[in-house]
């Protein structure tokens, strides 16, 4: 595999935490420490397009597959939905005086994961709080949809993955799944395993069909892991670690295939937070020291 570096995006004045598709395939949202929403074209890293300002930092950014609306969870507040065409606010929901750092939707539903150890059912249409899953004293930090199973999957600061129903939202599993805060998590493409990662640098890999039992463990970075994201073709995994690296993995076997960082790639010069496939030879990479990069994977 050959991985380069096509292009830098900057222009946001602090660390960037969140970034987003668009429904268009050459265009992206990123926000993060300055509370700045922009988007950019991907042809086009000097022409960045801001989309909306709020007053605090913003972790979580995920856009509503069903409205079009972007969701931005602004911390200490709540959520600001925008309409990323007319570049302005349609709505607003003041749920927590917590951080907000996870939004993931399923059909009417937007789960959302607080800094308080909440998770929120908002009903996407009324914007109406429906429920508080409280189960843990400690934050949620990240949220993964299995609608085969009928389940969802939160990863929490407090070292446990815990696993709901979807439909009636009790409580089915928990899972003691890592050493440290899981910051990290998702199903597999075919949701046979759940992936969770987080400050113990740990890649764990979970056998949905055999009761969430470990199927492998894997030391895969030095610090702490932040994102990790599957190709939109199924075939390769990318993990985003503090310890300033990318790393691409075989989506099916888990071998490691490449590493990407400063020294061989011009990679980024801190931690890198969050990762983004454009298709399945891009991948984007936000960083603790503003930027974005474009990754071409051969």
């Amino acid at each position: 595999m050959v991985v380069e570096k096509i292009d830098t995006f900057g222009g946001h004045r602090e660390p960037i935490y969140a970034l987003e598709g668009s429904a268009s395939t050459d265009r992206f949202f990123s926000t993060g420490g300055d509370g700045k929403v922009v988007r950019w074209r991907l042809d086009r890293p000097d022409l960045g397009e801001l989309i909306a300002t709020v007053p605090a930092s913003v972790y979580a950014l995920a856009l509503n597959p069903t409205s079009g609306l972007l969701w931005v969870g602004q911390n200490y507040e709540g959520i600001h939905v925008i309409d990323p065409v007319e570049k302005k606010e349609v709505a607003s929901l003041k749920l927590t005086s917590s951080a907000i750092f996870d939004v993931k939707f399923y059909k009417n539903d937007a789960f959302i994961a607080l800094s308080d150890g909440v998770v929120a059912v908002v009903d996407t249409d009324q914007l109406v709080n429906r429920k508080h899953l409280k189960a843990s004293e400690q934050s949620a930090r990240s949220i993964a949809i299995n609608p085969v199973e009928r389940e969802f999957a939160v990863g929490y600061s407090d070292n446990v993955v815990r696993i709901f129903d979807l439909t009636t939202h009790t409580l089915k599993k928990v899972i003691p799944a890592h050493a440290n805060s899981v910051f990290t998590i998702a199903y597999s493409p075919d949701f046979r395993y759940l992936l969770t990662a987080g400050r113990d640098a740990h890649l764990k890999i979970w056998d949905v069909e055999k009761g969430y039992t470990l199927h492998s463990d894997i030391v895969a970075h030095m610090f702490a892991i932040n994102h990790l994201a599957f190709s939109p073709d199924n075939r390769l995994l990318a993990t985003a670690s503090m310890d300033k690296s990318i790393k691409i993995w075989d989506a099916e076997t888990y071998q490691l295939l490449k590493v990407v960082d400063r020294a061989r790639h011009a990679g980024h010069g801190t931690s890198v937070n969050k990762l983004l496939w454009v298709d399945s030879q891009q991948l984007l990479s936000g960083s603790d020291d503003r930027t974005i990069s474009v990754w071409k994977l051969s």
